[in-house]
């Protein structure tokens, strides 16, 4: 039996488990599990899953994409300049490798949207998502810059610095932040919305809701908006080619 998993805390809502149980019956893939491994500190990585001498590979979401880092043997080249891990593969010899798929679903969802005048990107939030981001807008040849709720070297704005020049020269908008995640729906990242106009694009990583408060109000001033949904099965099929190269 090859077993995986995800790694992550209060992740009862994730889609990984239910993806990758409907994907094992479609392709016929047999003696294989995936199991959601909840945990309340990274040190529980060290002390218990390190020590789970059957399992083939992880996935990893929030809050433990960076914080997973010093736990590992190896890193992917990728992984090393984004700088987070959502994807582990027990080698072998019984090597931790981490790699980032989230930035190739994100990059591969986005790339189809995107119009000559999309030149210029505001990363909401600053955690372990938003560096994939950044990677891949990078070789996408968009400028970016990331908003934070405190000032901080990384964050060029706050949210209580943003203006609707700001948003109008910017015409990609991407939430990187829980904020507005089920069940806490009514919840959405505090920016000028009424800035926003057809000519931008609202790119949400949650996937539950399928529309956020934030591609709603986004969506009512005509932008094109996508939720989480496809980056994360680009990124699940992604994991699944490495765990299995």
């Amino acid at each position: 039996m090859r077993r995986f998993g995800l790694i992550g805390k209060d992740i009862s809502y994730s889609f990984s488990r239910n993806y990758f149980k409907k994907k094992f019956e479609i392709e016929g893939v047999k003696n294989v599990s995936y199991e959601n491994f909840d945990i309340k500190d990274i040190a529980t990585f060290k002390s218990k899953l390190k020590q789970e001498t059957d399992i083939n590979g992880y996935n990893v979401t929030i809050p433990f994409k960076e914080t997973i880092i010093p736990y590992l043997d190896k890193l992917n080249k990728k992984a090393k300049i984004i700088g987070a891990v959502n994807t582990i593969k027990i080698s072998k010899k019984g090597q931790f490798i981490g790699y980032n798929t989230d930035y190739y679903g994100f990059k591969k969802s986005l790339k189809p949207l995107l119009k000559p005048y999309h030149k210029n990107a505001l990363i909401l939030g600053t955690g372990g998502a938003s560096k994939a981001i950044a990677y891949a807008l990078k070789s996408l040849d968009i400028k970016y810059v990331f908003i934070s709720r405190n000032a901080s070297e990384k964050a060029k704005y706050t949210y209580n610095e943003l203006t609707e020049t700001i948003i109008n020269t910017h015409q990609i908008i991407i939430n990187c932040t829980p904020l507005g995640t089920f069940p806490d729906i009514n919840n959405c990242p505090n920016i000028p919305y009424q800035a926003i106009t057809n000519k931008h694009l609202l790119f949400d990583l949650i996937y539950n809701p399928s529309e956020t408060k934030f591609l709603k109000l986004g969506k009512q001033n005509k932008a094109v908006t996508i939720n989480g949904e496809q980056m994360l099965l680009l990124q699940a099929e992604k994991s699944w080619q490495i765990w299995n190269k």
